[in-house]
């Protein structure tokens, strides 16, 4: 399994990748001027890393409803499948940008959310989620000989 993590949004997208090691990391948010543009992007890093499922946030509204925002990111998934047809995962992504906040900075900078760092984080803890639910847990360590 070779996941590409999305937090999708109007201006930015952010992007991480994850595979059977488990573990999520944050990638170069897709910040590009034109959204065509940003899909592009998108598409041509799921090719470069031979992606096999595309985990994208999913916005659903704090009572579990589906709001405005998810029927975006379900318009944004159709675009996308329609060019590379994978499987995709959508995981609740609720507080997911409050959480990668707090793990960047205690601040909420400008230029750190135009630069896209935070959708990014926000695309690995989304992911992380994923991974933590679908892969088995390590074995736990052998005792040493003596």
């Amino acid at each position: 399994m070779r996941c590409l993590g999305i937090d999708y949004g109007e201006r930015r997208i952010g992007l991480s990748w994850g595979d059977e090691l488990g573990v999520a990391v944050p990638l170069a948010a897709a910040t590009q001027s034109t959204s065509e543009a940003r899909l592009a992007h998108v598409v041509q890093l799921i090719r470069e890393r031979r992606a096999t499922d595309l985990v994208v946030g999913y916005p659903y509204n704090m009572d579990g409803s589906i709001g405005f925002k998810a029927r975006e990111v379900d318009a944004f998934v159709e675009k996308l499948t329609a060019l590379v047809p994978l499987p995709v995962h959508r995981v609740d992504e609720r507080l997911s940008t409050r959480t990668a906040t707090e793990h960047m900075s205690k601040r909420r900078d400008d230029a750190m959310r135009r630069s896209g760092k935070i959708d990014s984080m926000a695309a690995s803890v989304i992911l992380q989620d994923f991974l933590n639910q679908r892969l088995p847990p390590p074995a736990p360590d052998e005792p040493l000989a003596e």
